[in-house]
């Protein structure tokens, strides 16, 4: 069993149309959506839930009112604004705590006086398995404010594996998360392959620079492909050009191309729809990428 993610060095580079284009090229793929702070796979794969599960990290602290004695020596000690109260003065007010600014670090905890505060596992947002077209799929979505989406993608990918195993599939698709930080260090630890999408700009290349200098640390093979490549053809060959010295593979090209958008409205991966040039260079580049995994 192999493993690709599909990676970016910032968001709207088009990660994950490529991304829903290969897992409809691919034979038998299981998919993992692990961009799971702003995740939209599911927007063009359509997935059919048949398995939902809560995901639960770290703590929050939660006052019980009716045991209060309105000391505030919650509001003393937190330093994340988090606990609120309603009144003029302690021993009148009440308190509570925004669950949305509490850090979970357990002072107020630690501080209350006659232990009115309890401090539950925090529920930060959902996983799910899913039927799709193309084949099962993992994904998720963290709630708002919620924390600790590295172990959030850590799960999806752990389910996509299970997945491929039981019923043995060939390949795990995952689509990653934009940037350096800690989900994408989730994603792509122990991948067989990155494949890291930018485009022909500045911050393009400049946020390549720093995916790949991550994947080298990591010892992944990586490879490179510049998206809507047209637009600025000297930027693009600079970028293969440090794409190499970084030891990553320049592995094709896509031309800008309005018919993934026209796609992407109707939900459907750009390349099942032949005469779009966009689909034809990611039917060219999937190609490439499968001799890679090989």
């Amino acid at each position: 069993m192999k493993e690709l993610v599909v990676i970016s060095g910032k968001g709207g580079t088009g990660k994950t149309s490529v991304t829903a284009a290969f897992a409809a090229l691919a034979d038998r793929p299981v998919i993992a959506d692990c961009d799971v702070d702003a995740a939209d796979l599911h927007l063009v794969l359509s997935p059919r839930v048949r398995e939902r599960h809560d995901f639960y990290s770290g703590h929050e602290a939660v006052v019980r009112r009716e045991e209060c004695v309105k000391c505030g020596a919650c509001l003393a000690h937190c330093r994340f604004d988090a606990v609120k109260m309603d009144g003029a003065r302690a021993g009148e007010a009440t308190f509570s705590i925004d669950p949305a600014l509490c850090e979970g670090c357990g002072v107020c905890v630690r501080f209350c006086p006659v232990n009115a505060i309890d401090f539950p596992e925090r529920l930060c947002g959902e996983w799910m398995v899913s039927d799709t077209d193309y084949g099962p799929m993992a994904h998720a979505c963290l709630n708002a404010a919620a924390e600790n989406s590295g172990k959030l993608v850590a799960t999806v990918r752990r389910e996509a594996k299970n997945l491929a195993e039981a019923d043995n599939h060939p390949l795990v698709l995952v689509d990653g998360p934009p940037g350096i930080g800690c989900p994408v260090i989730a994603s792509i630890t122990g991948a067989s392959l990155v494949l890291a999408v930018t485009e022909p700009t500045v911050s393009g290349e400049h946020d390549l620079e720093r995916v790949l200098a991550l994947t080298k640390h990591f010892k992944i093979p990586a490879a490179v492909c510049v998206n809507k490549w047209d637009i600025n053809e000297a930027m693009t060959e600079a970028i293969e050009a440090k794409a190499r010295d970084a030891n990553a593979i320049p592995a094709g090209r896509i031309r800008y191309d309005v018919g993934v958008t026209t796609a992407q409205v109707m939900g459907q991966p750009v390349v099942v729809f032949p005469e779009s040039v966009a689909a034809q260079d990611m039917q060219t580049l999937w190609k490439r990428i499968q001799t890679m995994l090989s």
